[in-house]
């Protein structure tokens, strides 16, 4: 029983990402981690399991897609991902010190994004965050997400649920998804997980200072 329930948890954190439009100068910034344009809102993005900077299945006006270790849902996966966004929005932010950052998250990439954010907030301002089906969402409403009770297998950072975001405006969207609330069920994966959340990964639909909830299609507060 314990073997079938880590194999579902594993399984359940993977994604089959989608192609992201790009444009050639956003792509080529992405491709460099050259520091992007001061102007307006600098927009960073992290997708999920098996995702790459350039197939991510984020849409909009973004000027960051990372690059990390995503072949392997895992708590070392997370920590390079978590590295490397850190390493991209600091570099940003010592160039455009006024620039609000804003970013993104999908499945393996909302836990990176989570991270960030519970590790950040203390140091970092002028920055909110948006975590689609993210496997660290803590219950309420809902169950935790399904990275919650599996700390020795995938290990920290990924393991455990929290919301530890601060004062940093967090959006958080979870649409029947065994992924962010394990009391969906593991039979939503991974159709619902990979099928829920089209409209919401255009990243301008998602206002600089969004901080709530969807669970289920339906709006709850902090």
């Amino acid at each position: 029983m314990r073997a079938s329930r880590i194999a579902a948890a594993a399984a359940g954190l993977l994604l089959t990402a989608g192609l992201s439009a790009t444009q050639a100068t956003t792509a080529q910034a992405a491709a460099t981690g050259a520091t992007a344009s001061c102007d307006g809102t600098y927009t960073i993005v992290v997708g999920g399991t098996w995702s790459t900077w350039d197939n991510d299945r984020f849409t909009g006006n973004i000027q960051q897609h990372v690059s990390y270790f995503s072949q392997v849902p895992s708590g070392p996966s997370v920590r390079q991902g978590v590295g490397e966004l850190n390493r991209l929005v600091r570099n940003q932010r010592a160039a455009c010190p006024w620039q609000h950052v804003k970013m993104g998250g999908y499945s393996m990439g909302a836990a990176v994004v989570h991270v960030w954010v519970s590790e950040n907030w203390r140091t970092f301002d002028n920055v909110n965050a948006v975590l689609l089906a993210d496997p660290k969402r803590q219950g309420g409403p809902g169950t935790n997400g399904s990275a919650a009770p599996f700390g020795g297998v995938i290990g920290a950072p990924l393991a455990g649920a929290d919301r530890d975001f601060g004062n940093v405006p967090v959006k958080s969207i979870c649409y029947w998804d065994y992924i962010c609330d394990e009391s969906a069920g593991i039979g939503t994966y991974p159709k619902n997980h990979n099928d829920n959340y089209w409209p919401d990964f255009n990243m301008d639909h998602h206002a600089d200072d969004s901080n709530e909830q969807w669970y289920n299609g339906a709006w709850y507060p902090w």
